[in-house]
């Protein structure tokens, strides 16, 4: 059975090569000098030069911003939310391009400085939860900023090819021929990606990031969502544990406290497989699980005056992690 880890890669990664792919393949993009969409090679415009040339009428034109950029916007954010809805901030932690920027520079400062980020007040466990030691060297500086520096260019090139003729924009790069906007676009996003790709790449995903807000919004109205589930009857098999599950978590979480405490979770599964693996002795199993339904008002409405009927099936001794579509 292929792990959670594995099929996370998988999907970030496709996901992210689509976002650097998708203008130059005409899949999306809004190009400024056609004033209009491409989508899926074909133009996508509403017809504002035809509304100006006397072809269409002003009841055409809006017709054409309803069907063509309004109720689109509604359905993707429809789709988006939805998901959010049942099992929470899977857009984010599955597919996000950024999230795998912030999971990837995580990873680079722990070998550099023990710990996920420059602002983390300790350094995390050298022991690893597979027990395999990570002793961190500042050797490894250069190769974290050179990775922070290298994906802000790609990013910003990126960007900019959503905006222009992805085509013109790789040419004038290759020959150093950029026009003077096109340089200090690509030089001001990437100074400005670098220092967020440096400082505060959790913390844009928790504070500054709409759509990763609406989608806690939406998963904290259902109180049935999935969630990371904990064995409360177990609790006490922590005690052996270095907090491990909460040491995973990119953002900073602790996957054990109540949901409206986990607002921010984007469901990437680190914390499952961190106490999967301190457990793995265990002949009992991990104290931490997908769940849902009934099983997850545990998480909604533990310590609301009231502590709701969990049924017994949620947490079997013998169980194991799953999938999100499991």
């Amino acid at each position: 059975m292929i792990s959670v880890r594995h099929t996370r890669f998988a999907l970030r990664t496709a996901f992210f090569v689509l976002f650097l792919i998708a203008p130059p393949l005409d899949l999306f993009r809004f190009d400024l000098t056609l004033g209009h969409a491409i989508l899926f090679g074909q133009p996508w415009g509403i017809g504002l030069d035809r509304f100006a040339a006397g072809e269409i009428g002003a009841s055409h034109l809006a017709f054409n911003v309803l069907m063509r950029v309004l109720l689109p916007i509604l359905a993707v954010g429809a789709l988006i939310i939805g998901v959010a809805y049942k099992w929470g901030r899977l857009y984010c932690g599955w597919l996000c391009p950024h999230f795998s920027v912030v999971e990837m520079i995580n990873g680079l400062m722990q070998r550099t400085l023990g710990k996920h980020s420059i602002w983390d007040r300790q350094r995390l466990p050298a022991q690893r939860p597979d027990g395999s030691l990570l002793i961190p060297r500042k050797i490894w500086w250069p190769v974290t900023a050179g990775a922070a520096l290298g994906f802000a260019f790609l990013w910003a090139v990126a960007m900019l090819t959503y905006l222009l003729p992805p085509a013109e924009i790789y040419a004038n790069l290759w020959h150093g021929t950029l026009t003077a906007n096109q340089a200090r676009f690509i030089g001001v996003a990437t100074l400005l990606l670098f220092i967020e790709f440096t400082f505060a790449r959790h913390l844009f995903c928790r504070f500054g990031c709409a759509v990763g807000l609406f989608q806690s919004l939406a998963w904290m109205g259902n109180k049935q969502a999935m969630v990371i589930g904990f064995d409360h009857a177990r609790g006490r098999t922590c005690a052996s544990c270095n907090s491990a599950c909460d040491n995973a978590c990119p953002m900073r979480l602790h996957p054990r406290t109540l949901k409206r405490s986990m607002f921010t979770c984007t469901q990437c599964g680190q914390c499952l497989q961190a106490c999967e693996q301190v457990q793995q002795a265990n002949p009992h199993g991990t104290l931490l699980q997908w769940v849902d339904g009934a099983c997850a008002l545990d998480k909604s409405e533990r310590g609301l005056g009231h502590r709701p009927h969990i049924p017994k099936h949620c947490f079997r001794h013998d169980a194991k992690v799953v999938t999100p579509d499991a």
